[in-house]
């Protein structure tokens, strides 16, 4: 059975997750999806192809990618390389303290250059990536021609 985790599940998004597939069989060509939706509906993506190794499991961090939205060893390439659907697009999260991007990994059989309707993964997960970690309080600050925010930890 075929099966992709991200982990941790829940973290910040300035720390590392590790993307990993496992089930495959060896040397088979797979495609790694991550993809989001920002807080105005539009979707980022980035894909990666790989080939399994021996034990059947791909790992970004020790597998190198063979093509996609990146090339070679690059272990947060599918969450570094997210691109847009729709052209000049800038992924920004307004809402910091609030919710989390949730990302969805996906991992398909051979390699999927383009989306389509009859697409199905063979695995799929879903990973929070938080701005600001629990018990982190934001203070506005408006000073003069100042703006911004102080964001104290508990």
């Amino acid at each position: 059975m075929v099966e992709v985790t991200v982990t941790p599940r829940s973290s910040l998004a300035d720390r590392p997750v590790r993307v990993q597939a496992r089930g495959l069989s060896p040397s088979q060509r797979v495609t790694l999806r991550a993809w989001l939706r920002d807080e105005h509906g539009e979707r980022f993506q980035a894909r990666a192809f790989f080939r399994a190794d021996a034990t059947g499991e791909v790992d970004p961090g020790y597998h190198p990618a063979l093509g996609g939205s990146y090339s070679g060893l690059c272990p947060m390439g599918l969450l570094w390389f997210l691109q847009p659907d729709t052209p000049f697009r800038r992924l920004l999260k307004r809402d910091v303290t609030g919710s989390p991007f949730l990302i969805h990994v996906e991992v398909f059989d051979g390699i999927l250059l383009v989306d389509g309707p009859q697409d199905r993964p063979l695995a799929a997960c879903e990973a929070e990536r938080w701005f600001v970690a629990p018990g982190v309080q934001r203070v506005p600050i408006r000073e003069g021609r100042v703006r911004g925010a102080l964001f104290l930890p508990p």
